[in-house]
């Protein structure tokens, strides 16, 4: 397939009547012909649908109709061909697992800070912190300069993750951010809680500070949970892979290392297994992967 657009949204609000909400949105994108994955719970929706263009507006049309969703604006980027192998919409006690009580992003979220401030922020040498509240093998393949990340393998390691940080943290600013935003609308609240502060979400992630803002002061890519593996600040893929054997991404680079056998080995398990993704790291629920 060629000329695939990809689109990402979530949006935090009050869902009911989730059974017949599944149905009535797995028979319009199967309709159209869309790949993707919709993940439908109580506190609101989150999804990644891929196709084209007017395929993709019809749908958007059908979930817009919902009451609450009918402001949906989701990011949109580029790809030659179609990054999912099948369309599932499916019904969970969260849009993005997480596990903490008293965190209420529709009723108490963190202000939003947009991709021009924050450039704004660190070109003016403000004192702050970024905090990325990815897991570990989407750090690596890239984040903000400067920016810290407490090791974590799974999203709901974050909150005891938080104990790493310096007292002095609290003390000052802190810009969190993640792949399209969602995750910090759980990370951000959470922080306030313990006592951070002044706290900030970046507004729609890396992928939207890349859209607005291009790739100043981000070393890397952007790892996404789909055939793509990783978008430049251009939006477009990469060239980066998987390791089938153990889930690691792998750069474009590190694929041409001799460790690198398809289907078989990367740098991260050429000597066994790695204690990460995909193996005995606690495994996260799906909905991490439209984070």
């Amino acid at each position: 397939m060629s000329g695939t657009i990809n689109l990402s949204c979530y949006k935090f609000v009050r869902l009911d009547g989730l059974e017949a909400l599944r149905d009535r949105v797995k028979s319009a994108c199967l309709a159209q012909g869309l790949k993707g994955t919709v993940l439908l719970a109580p506190e609101g929706i989150n999804f990644f649908l891929a196709g084209p263009r007017p395929a993709l507006a019809a749908a958007l049309s059908v979930l817009r109709s919902v009451p609450g969703l009918e402001d949906l604006n989701p990011k949109e980027s580029p790809s030659s061909e179609q990054p999912f192998r099948r369309m599932l919409v499916k019904i969970k006690r969260e849009i993005i697992a997480f596990g903490v009580a008293g965190v209420d992003p529709a009723g108490s979220p963190a202000p939003r800070l947009r991709p021009s401030e924050l450039r704004r922020w660190i070109e003016e040498g403000r004192t702050f912190t970024l905090l990325d509240t990815r897991n570990h093998y989407e750090v690596r393949m890239g984040t903000f300069k400067g920016a810290v990340a407490p090791p974590i393998w799974n999203f709901r390691d974050f909150p005891a993750a938080l104990e790493s940080l310096p007292e002095a943290t609290k003390r000052h600013p802190v810009v969190t951010f993640c792949t399209g935003g969602i995750r910090c609308e759980k990370a951000a609240p959470l922080l306030r809680l313990r006592g951070f502060e002044e706290v900030y979400q970046l507004d729609g992630g890396i992928l939207k500070y890349f859209e607005e803002v291009g790739g100043a002061h981000y070393e890397g890519e952007c790892f996404v949970f789909d055939a793509r593996v990783g978008v430049g600040p251009d939006l477009r893929p990469t060239g980066s892979v998987l390791c089938h054997n153990c889930q690691m991404p792998l750069t474009a680079e590190e694929a041409r290392l001799p460790s690198y056998v398809p289907d078989r080995s990367c740098l991260h398990c050429v000597d066994g297994k790695p204690a990460g993704r995909g193996n005995t790291a606690r495994r996260g629920s799906d909905t991490e992967g439209l984070a």
